[in-house]
């Protein structure tokens, strides 16, 4: 919102981000185990008086230098720019807050980056004690550049007591500081002994191939050990959201850790077979395989962590596209496009209504949604969607998608994004088509309520139709319980006089001379548009429903409206009457058989 907005339609910039961090990551960890390896491998040839193992070390120390301080360097600029263009409002807030962890962590880096120079360049010329202990400093660094990243990171997800004081420590010893450093360190472990197979796999002499293979194996099996239930406990300290998450109600964590299982028994049995039973087959390609399976658990791991925060960039603090929780009433008050600092329209105009919704998507959705990418694409999740079901979904969004954040904004800054991407994106009817037509020309008080507070859901037609037969009290009941008579909708907030003219606009539809036409509209779609069509299809296209209840009885789908978040933890329950979920499964039966309902 206080920062200009890079653009990237068909990529998306949160997925650049993943590329570039799940790679540093990658690399990262390696650099902190990788270093302890190091230390331990040049004192186990020590030991034996084995020159052999002592040139291993040698050799790994070079490779270790290139991949961490030449390409994890790279990768940890890549990191600081990539984060500043995507994310400026999340990065701000963190340098803010934790200015000097970041200037203690980089202190500890050109520890490192001394200490793993003069480790190299010194190997087998400097006393093997004096050289020995410029390892350990090298390792001793580069963990405590892990503690203190560690505790910054992990404030993203769970900042803890810092939410109350702001307080610096309360932040850094967040409630997943302890579990996450431990996991992280058991990882960093895991990732010295993958990385050494890469090494081990170039080796000529064969006696030596195989001890240092059985050495590396040992490494990479002992870490597994001590991470999959420091994994869970660091799971098990998640805020109830995350976990809610984690546990299920994201299909795409659930997919990540599907593949973050596949890698970790992919580790565990390539390196049982390839390192500790046979390692005389361990080969170069067996090296690069169960690395490509560590970069794969750390991706799964990196995901998963990123994807628990949302809809957050700051958990409770900053949502993901830069707003922070605090400031959302004040700028519902004044309107979005006033307190966006980089919108091209800094008021809303009629006549601008796609100008102005293509600016309030790249601020408020672009920084999840592609257009017509492969990351959340919003044209495909918003195939299905009419105008008036969108506007319905974008004013309840976080309470029915909890990982989405809040639209924020006028009502008319609502209708300009669901008119662009409805209009501009689908080309079908957008907020014009959706206006009624009312008896007194649209100009009465009523009809003009009606269109500041009930268009967004219901077209005058629609409307009309429901209304057929009702005087007004029963009209004017039902505007004093709306959230009553239906969950979805949001009890009218008007006065009493303001309720009155609305309920007499609203019977005028029905009386004599009325030129607005009735729907005649199936009630089970418009459920189906109200409450489904965000993430299913009727037939083709994204997510499609009807193959999935194809041959169900209607009183089968009736009872799983009923238990949807059993049926599926990522859909949430459906916030409808007895009579709409009747109408809504009598609807998806007769479409499922081929007919019309």
């Amino acid at each position: 919102m206080n920062y200009p907005v890079w653009y990237l339609p068909e990529i998306g910039g949160s997925t650049l981000i993943a590329l570039i961090a799940i790679v540093h990551v990658f690399v990262s960890h390696f650099a902190v185990g990788g270093g302890l390896y190091l230390v331990l491998a040049e004192r186990k040839g020590v030991r034996e008086q084995n020159p052999a193992v002592l040139a291993f070390t040698r050799g790994h120390s070079k490779f270790f230098l290139l991949v961490t301080m030449v390409f994890g360097g790279l990768t940890g600029v890549g990191i600081w720019f990539i984060i500043s263009l995507v994310q400026p409002a999340g990065t701000s807030l963190l340098i803010h807050n934790f200015v000097f962890g970041w200037a203690t962590e980089w202190v500890f880096f050109l520890v490192e980056i001394v200490a793993l120079f003069i480790y190299f360049y010194t190997f087998d010329r400097m006393e093997r004690r004096t050289h020995l202990i410029i390892g350990w400093i090298y390792f001793i660094a580069a963990w405590f550049s892990l503690f203190l990243i560690n505790g910054i990171i992990d404030f993203m997800l769970t900042p803890g007591g810092w939410l109350e004081t702001g307080n610096f420590w309360d932040g850094f010893f967040n409630p997943t500081f302890w579990p996450s450093l431990v996991f992280r360190t058991f990882v960093a472990v895991m990732m010295a002994g993958l990385y050494a197979y890469v090494t081990c796999a170039w080796q000529q002499n064969k006696d030596l191939k195989l001890a240092m293979t059985r050495f590396s194996g040992k490494w990479v099996l002992i870490a597994l050990a001590g991470a999959v239930p420091s994994g869970f406990w660091y799971l098990s300290q998640l805020p109830l959201p995350a976990r809610s998450l984690v546990n299920g109600a994201s299909p795409t964590i659930g997919r990540a850790l599907d593949w973050g299982l596949y890698a970790v028994i992919g580790i565990l049995l390539i390196s049982l077979i390839f390192t500790i039973i046979m390692p005389a087959l361990h080969n170069r390609f067996i090296a690069f395989a169960v690395l490509a399976c560590g970069l794969l658990f750390i991706g799964s791991f990196e995901w998963t962590r990123e994807a628990a925060r949302r809809p957050f960039v700051v958990n409770e603090v900053m949502y993901s596209n830069g707003i922070r929780k605090g400031e959302i009433d004040e700028i519902n008050r004044q309107g979005f496009l006033a307190s966006a600092r980089w919108a091209r329209m800094r008021e809303f105009h009629e006549e601008s209504l796609l100008e102005t919704g293509q600016d309030l998507f790249k601020h408020q959705c672009h920084a999840c949604h592609t257009v017509g990418g492969f990351n959340n694409d919003i044209i495909a999740r918003t195939a299905n969607f009419s105008y008036p079901a969108l506007l319905s979904y974008l004013e309840t969004i976080h309470q029915r998608r909890y990982f989405m954040p809040p639209f924020v904004g006028s009502p008319d800054e609502m209708r300009a994004l669901a008119t662009w991407i409805i209009a501009g994106l689908h080309g079908k009817p957008g907020e014009a088509a959706a206006t009624p037509v009312a008896t007194d020309g649209g100009e009465g008080p009523g009809a003009r309520l009606f269109q500041n507070n009930c268009i967004f859901c219901h077209e005058a037609g629609l409307v009309k139709a429901k209304t057929a037969g009702w005087n007004v009290e029963r009209v004017r009941s039902a505007l004093d319980q709306l959230s009553a008579l239906n969950p979805a909708m949001p009890d009218y907030a008007g006065s009493a006089a303001e309720k009155d003219r609305l309920a007499a606009y609203i019977v005028s539809l029905n009386a004599a001379g009325s030129t607005v036409p009735a729907m005649a509209e199936d009630p089970g779609e418009t459920v189906f548009e109200t409450h489904c069509a965000m993430c299913h299809s009727l037939v083709e296209g994204y997510n499609p429903l009807l193959p999935k209840v194809s041959g169900w009885s209607r009183d089968r789908i009736r009872t799983a409206l009923d238990m949807l978040e059993k049926l599926q933890p990522a859909m949430p329950p459906l916030l409808a009457s007895d009579k709409e979920k009747a109408d809504l499964a009598a609807f998806l039966y007769e479409k499922a058989q081929g007919g019309q309902p």
